[in-house]
């Protein structure tokens, strides 16, 4: 089953709390969420993994 992943922007001017991220069997394996752009506020500098 393909990993899915919980990430929050930490932008003070966003206002969204955090996001999932469902991957596909078609991503690479050295895919990070450095690669990712917050669907909100459209930065990427500020996402971040939550880790349970």
């Amino acid at each position: 089953m393909p990993e899915t992943v919980e990430v929050i922007c930490e932008s003070q001017d966003c206002e969204l709390d955090m996001f999932e991220v469902h991957y596909t069997y078609d991503v690479p394996d050295d895919h990070e969420v450095s690669e990712l752009v917050c669907p909100y506020c459209t930065d990427s500098s500020q996402l971040s993994e939550i880790e349970l």
